[in-house]
């Protein structure tokens, strides 16, 4: 008779220490996505300090290419202000796309293309883009993981009941970036 006291609360122990092991996995993935996302912010912020400066060194040598700078401030502006993953999203694809039109300028001025200090911070966005690439890489896996637990049985249980929400992917809306680059000889 006492053996079977012991049953149901080895089994009540055991839920007890499966939900809190999840609860605590959940809390983790959570944090690990924030600080994906953290790591994609400071980045960001490193190419929204470099566009100032090159902006001014194009205008330089291109002062009637006013139009194309502006839209480069404007967008620059438009993706510091985003306040969410889609909408980050969103506005660093016009950032890119207004960001090739000013690349594409220093091909009309052969001086701009030979400053070194258009160079250097050419450079050093290219870098940091690439930065950037790396860390949207990493927080997707991170919310793919995140998001797998939120989903998968019987975790959905407890993530329902404490409110975790899935994370939306950092995705490209620009159509034009998802084609694949043409080359021509």
């Amino acid at each position: 008779m006492v053996k079977m006291w012991w049953i149901p609360l080895a089994i009540i122990g055991v839920i007890a220490l499966w939900a809190i092991a999840s609860y605590n996995g959940l809390v983790s993935s959570r944090n690990q996505v924030q600080s994906a996302w953290a790591q994609i912010d400071v980045q960001l912020k490193r190419r929204f300090d470099l566009i100032p400066n090159l902006v001014e060194t194009v205008k330089g040598y291109a002062k009637h290419e006013q139009e194309t700078l502006d839209m480069v401030i404007k967008a620059r502006n438009a993706a510091m202000s985003a306040t969410s993953v889609e909408d980050a999203a969103a506005k660093e694809g016009e950032l890119r796309q207004t960001l090739r039109s000013l690349f594409a300028l220093s091909e009309s001025y052969p001086d701009l293309k030979a400053n070194t200090n258009f160079l250097k911070l050419q450079d050093e966005l290219s870098g940091t883009e690439n930065k950037i690439s790396f860390s949207r890489q990493f927080y997707n896996d991170t919310v793919f993981r995140y998001n797998t637990r939120i989903q998968s049985f019987p975790t959905n249980i407890l993530a329902g009941i404490f409110g975790f929400a899935l994370e939306p992917l950092f995705e490209i809306d620009d159509p034009a970036e998802r084609e694949t680059p043409k080359v021509k000889f």
